[in-house]
């Protein structure tokens, strides 16, 4: 890193011998990715080199968050981990830091004194300077060698504009000292070496850890943990016992003819949010969302069936009345609102991959699931939100405050069922 402050009197090279070899069993290891930045920081430190705090960033995939930021301070052995928001990017935090500064203006380096540069150039600086810090010395490292040197032009891979936002493109990593005379050049150098093993060790973690998150975003939290723990092969399930959620949204279909897609689009996410939040609060597992409808699960493998089956009832009774409020919300600013149907079934299940040879789908299948479907159909013709089968009732007992509903016909199933609502 160039551009720092002279020193007229340069300090001993860092011990640092055996470091990239270090972080390259890290990264074989798999270690999570807050340890191996502390590990790292740990030995540059005890290294001889004067850093008094350590920041690093990097992109990942995640539906809610765009970056994750650690940071290091030599009086702890663990690092902060500030998982960032997407809608961050439009922020001042983030227009006015280095990293950005860096990005569009296709630097690899930055360094600036502290006590005496310009005190409001990035958002950062007052308080770096607040903590008695006087030099800072950032680097952007790609994971691509290719883009070293485009980054350093200015440029895309394509010749365009360097832009914030790229998923897994490299490592930020930004360190600043309270030594009056700053950073030694040839220690610095020396760090700045070290970067790419460690971007590399990084990077093995993270691309884990993405595809772990896509895996659990897309399929449910267990069934994406099978599915990275080697559960792929078409036709591979096992038999569960799990109490069946089939929910969908009453109106929706009117709304597509008459809402702007974007609008659609809104409402949907939001009417499926509060579909989702009570499920996923009590233990459930969704499985996929069908349209405008739902499948998730309660497995009651290693659990007590009673729990799982209050668990369930649980999330349907806050469902009951989350769907009012949402919907009172939204009848005050003028959006259009939609009712839902949910039905609660028990019964045993195949719980793993289907499809195609080269597309697979992990879910549940069997009568149960076809069963749960029957059921929710009838929520309208008999005006009832929630439909709760026989077979649930029996299991999760009956001082729950159910009420019949009398027998009922299912399509497909031979004998009439018994159907409960929940009490008002």
């Amino acid at each position: 890193m160039s551009h720092g402050p002279s020193d007229p009197s340069p300090l001993p090279p860092l011990d640092l011998g055996g470091l990239p070899l270090w972080l390259v069993k890290q990264g074989l290891l798999g270690l999570p990715v807050g340890e191996q930045i502390a590990g790292f920081c740990r030995k540059v430190y005890d290294g001889g080199f004067p850093m008094k705090r350590v920041q690093m960033g990097m992109y990942t995939l995640h539906p809610r968050y765009g970056s994750h930021t650690f940071v290091w301070r030599p009086d702890g052995d663990a690092t902060k981990h500030i998982p960032r928001d997407r809608a961050i990017q439009s922020h001042d935090v983030y227009l006015k830091s280095p990293v950005h500064h860096m990005r569009s203006r296709g630097l690899l380096a930055l360094r600036r004194r502290l006590d005496t540069g310009d005190p409001d150039e990035f958002v950062l600086f007052p308080e770096l300077r607040a903590e008695g810090l006087v030099d800072y010395a950032a680097r952007l490292v790609p994971y691509d060698p290719s883009q070293v040197e485009a980054l350093a032009k200015g440029l895309g891979a394509a010749g365009d504009a360097v832009a914030p936002g790229g998923a897994l493109d490299g490592i930020f990593f930004s360190c600043a000292t309270d030594r009056p005379e700053g950073f030694d050049e040839g220690q610095l150098d020396q760090v700045v070496e070290a970067l790419p093993y460690l971007a590399l060790s990084v990077k093995s973690r993270l691309t884990y850890d993405v595809a772990s998150t896509v895996l659990q975003t897309y399929l449910g939290r267990d069934a994406g943990h099978r599915v990275l723990t080697g559960a792929i092969e078409r036709g591979s399930a096992e038999a569960i016992r799990a109490v069946i959620w089939f929910s969908d949204l009453r109106g929706f279909t009117k709304l597509t003819d008459s809402l702007p897609r974007d609008v659609l689009i809104a409402t949907l996410n939001d009417y499926l949010e509060a579909m989702a939040a009570p499920v996923e609060a009590y233990n459930g597992q969704i499985l996929k969302f069908m349209g405008d409808g739902m499948l998730a699960t309660f497995d009651l493998a290693g659990r007590d069936d009673d729990a799982a089956c209050r668990d369930a009832l649980a999330a349907a009774a806050e469902l009951r009345t989350a769907f009012p409020a949402l919907n009172e919300a939204r009848t005050a600013a003028g959006n259009p609102i939609m009712d839902f149907g949910l039905a609660l079934h028990l019964g045993d299940v195949f719980y793993g991959n289907i499809g195609a040879s080269e597309r697979l789908d992990f879910t549940v299948v069997g009568p149960a699931v076809n069963e749960a479907s029957r059921i929710q159909a009838l929520c309208r013709s008999l005006d009832r939100n929630i439909l709760i089968s026989s077979t649930f009732r029996e299991t999760a007992g009956s001082d729950l405050g159910l009420e019949s509903l009398g027998f009922h016909a299912l399509r497909g199933v031979r004998e009439p069922q018994e159907l409960f609502g929940l009490a008002s």
